[in-house]
């Protein structure tokens, strides 16, 4: 008995080199992230993963549902505040415990945000977005367990699984990799499965994934749920990292910020978040220690302009595509 072996077509051949590029791209990060705390500041690059990972979901959002949210800081604020406040009112709670929590506080926050908003498109859910947000920020100013405009300070790290002590940076940074590889893993899953298809297709041409019978609100409102929940997971996660809770990680500007990250590294990329979001912090802190410290906003603006008209794709949207030129 003889078996035949099918002869590839040229797009699955295309498509199996990216595959294998991608699974060797991932190996590299990965490595260098195992590696990174002994060449560079633990804290810095913890802070990193947490904005890489709340630029992650952001662009889950926008890149692969298209929808521009200008309200996603509340999920990353929830989900910080809520862990804080557990961390530092109960003795008893642990690390994980607290920040499994606030991440699902931000999910239940983001399910009632969609709920409202996803039946609007383009500005005006963008506005919508941004309203519900400027509420949830006023009402982090007036609420007794948030301290207001001082914040929460002082949250214990405590002890990972009540064993690992996290007060160690090396120790923090190792877990702080795992959550962002567990969220990174969430959103490429989620991206190249059939969902994520759907959604790719809603944001294309809505319209037609309507005539083909996709209930589109429901895809959208499950899309807006998990970013809202690993928005919460990276609020969360920088709340343990800083012991710190506070109003700006509520305020619209950081919604600005997460938009900035997403756009320079790439929209609708995977990666395109990760270097975005290690760009804008790497420029925020070298800037800030420096005399020009008064004009991080205006040079991030002006970076922000350039990067636009010369990588209308961003950084890595830009590369990939001189990539599937050179392997075409």
């Amino acid at each position: 008995m003889t078996t035949t072996t099918r002869t590839l077509t040229p797009v699955e051949r295309r498509a199996r080199s990216a595959r294998r590029r991608h699974g060797a791209l991932l190996l590299v990060l990965l490595a260098v992230g195992l590696v990174a705390p002994f060449v560079a500041y633990p804290v810095f690059l913890m802070k990193v993963l947490c904005f890489a990972l709340f630029a992650c979901a952001f662009n889950l959002l926008l890149g692969f549902a298209g929808l521009l949210s200008f309200g996603h800081a509340a999920f990353l604020a929830t989900g910080g505040y809520v862990t804080g406040f557990l961390l530092s009112s109960y003795p008893g709670m642990t690390p994980e415990m607290g920040i499994v929590t606030g991440t699902f506080a931000a999910v239940v926050l983001g399910t009632l945000f969609g709920a409202l908003s996803i039946r609007r498109q383009g500005i005006y859910f963008a506005m919508v977005t941004l309203a519900l947000a400027q509420m949830v920020f006023f009402f982090f100013i007036q609420a007794p367990f948030t301290g207001g405009e001082d914040g929460l300070h002082g949250v214990p790290r405590g002890r990972l699984f009540g064993l690992v002590d996290l007060s160690s940076n090396l120790a923090m940074y190792y877990f702080v990799l795992a959550v962002f590889v567990i969220g990174f893993s969430i959103i490429q899953r989620t991206v190249h499965s059939p969902f994520g298809q759907v959604l790719k297709a809603i944001r294309e041409n809505e319209p037609r994934a309507v005539s083909l019978g996709y209930n589109v609100d429901a895809y959208k409102l499950v899309a807006f749920v998990i970013s809202a929940g690993l928005a919460g997971l990276a609020g969360s996660t920088k709340t343990v990292v800083f012991q710190l809770a506070s109003l700006t990680d509520a305020h619209w500007h950081m919604s600005g910020e997460v938009i900035l990250m997403t756009l320079l590294g790439g929209v609708g990329t995977l990666f395109g978040p990760l270097v975005g979001g290690g760009l804008v912090v790497s420029l925020q802190t070298q800037l800030a220690q420096s005399p020009l410290g008064n004009w991080v906003s205006v040079i991030l603006g002006a970076i922000f302009v350039i990067c636009v008209l010369s990588f209308r794709s961003g950084i890595v949207g830009e590369i990939q595509k001189m990539v599937q030129k050179n392997f075409k």
